[in-house]
């Protein structure tokens, strides 16, 4: 009966497939040769890139492979070996273990996953020189505002286009010694005449009646002529009144023959 594995084995075991599992991916390196501090400063670069720098057994890390469906794997699974887990930006992760190798040769990668895709040593160089996911959605965000910046732009050269047409339009017009419709200004000129509150009937309207300009829309002139027929009426009435007052006062010899009688 074979022995039952140890408790802290399946834990790591267990951790190992857990992260696997949650990662975007997985770079694989060799840290033969590397001192303490360095290993310490690389764990911060790749912290702050969005990784996470792990050291397994390798014989925990194949049988957390093998649950994994990772089998493929285990080939890179040779010598002391350093997981560097990837949360989200794979070219930044990669970017930090490319530059530090420049410096650090002792620190040497290896291959790892993306997904569920396995990539060796180069295809690491190439993701590593990939841009960073912020320049990644820059570039995105650049291609999708390019089509609406030139949609505003033909929305805002519409009126103007139309403009320059609509002034072409009355210049060949006028050129050919057409005449342009006013019909607009007459319907304007009668709305103001329809809005103006009727004057008092007196001599000052009567005068201004009478003296309408001869170039006025029909509109305007019948409002005068209107205008003038109550003035006139007016007046008329006015001068009836005065006469009947005129004839009903008595003269003075009148006056004068009814104090001698």
């Amino acid at each position: 009966m074979p022995d039952e594995p140890r408790p802290e084995k399946v834990a790591v075991v267990a951790e190992v497939r857990e992260r696997f599992n949650e990662s975007a991916a997985a770079i694989l390196t060799e840290y033969r040769g590397l001192r303490v501090q360095e290993m310490a400063t690389l764990r911060r670069a790749l912290t702050a890139a969005g990784g996470e720098y792990k050291v397994y057994k390798n014989t925990l890390v194949r049988r957390a492979a093998r649950e994994t469906g990772l089998a493929d794997l285990e080939p890179l699974l040779e010598g002391p070996t350093a997981i560097a887990f990837v949360r989200d930006d794979v070219a930044a992760v990669a970017k930090v273990l490319r530059d530090f190798a420049k410096t650090s040769p002792a620190l040497v990668v290896k291959g790892g996953l993306v997904g569920r895709s396995i990539f060796d040593a180069n295809a690491a160089g190439r993701l590593a020189d990939l841009p960073s996911r912020e320049a990644l959605l820059s570039q995105f965000a650049g291609v999708l505002a390019a089509p609406m910046q030139r949609f505003a732009s033909l929305l805002k050269a519409i009126p103007q286009s139309f403009a320059y047409g609509l002034s072409a339009l009355i210049d060949a017009r006028l050129a050919a010694g057409e005449s342009l419709p006013v019909v607009a200004e007459d319907s304007l000129a009668a709305g103001e005449a329809d809005a103006t509150p009727s004057a008092p009937p007196d001599d000052e309207t009567s005068g201004s009646a009478d003296t309408s300009p001869a170039d006025a829309t029909p509109a305007v002139a019948a409002v005068a002529d209107a205008a003038a027929e109550v003035t006139a009426t007016a007046g008329a009435a006015t001068s009836a009144d005065d006469a009947g007052d005129s004839a009903a006062a008595p003269t003075a010899a009148e006056s004068s023959a009814s104090e001698e009688e």
